[in-house]
């Protein structure tokens, strides 16, 4: 099942379509942390086993810094999407990353482009 966790920034609405399309998605606005802070975000998807779909690149650098194996983190570098929009992204990329996320990393999804980088950065020994 596809378990994911739309951040801030991201219409509510994109939560409900795909939901009612089947996916464990949820809101932060919807659970309570709309204004959690990025760690606390990251905290609830590690422990709930979900993908976090952001606007933020905090994200990402947080993973590395960390040096972090999870969650996996997606990164929307499109701002302005309805939330049919953001659905529809969601179902175009998610065929092409879902192993990868499955295993750990941080994807950036530009207009051109998706970039894939495996977590963590530095191999746990």
């Amino acid at each position: 099942m596809n378990r994911i966790l739309l951040d801030q920034g991201l219409p509510r609405t994109a939560a409900i379509i795909l939901r009612d399309k089947g996916w464990d998605a949820l809101h932060t606005g919807d659970i309570g942390l709309s204004r959690a802070s990025d760690q606390e975000i990251l905290a609830y998807a590690r422990l709930e086993k979900r993908v976090i779909i952001t606007l933020d690149a905090d994200f990402h650098a947080l993973l590395a810094v960390q040096n972090a194996e999870e969650p996996s983190v997606i990164r929307i570098r499109l701002e302005g999407l309805k939330g049919q929009e953001l659905a529809n992204l969601i179902w175009t990329i998610w065929p092409r990353i879902q192993i990868q996320l499955e295993s750990g990393a941080m994807v950036t999804v530009t207009s051109k482009s998706i970039r894939i980088r495996k977590i963590p950065i530095i191999p746990v020994k």
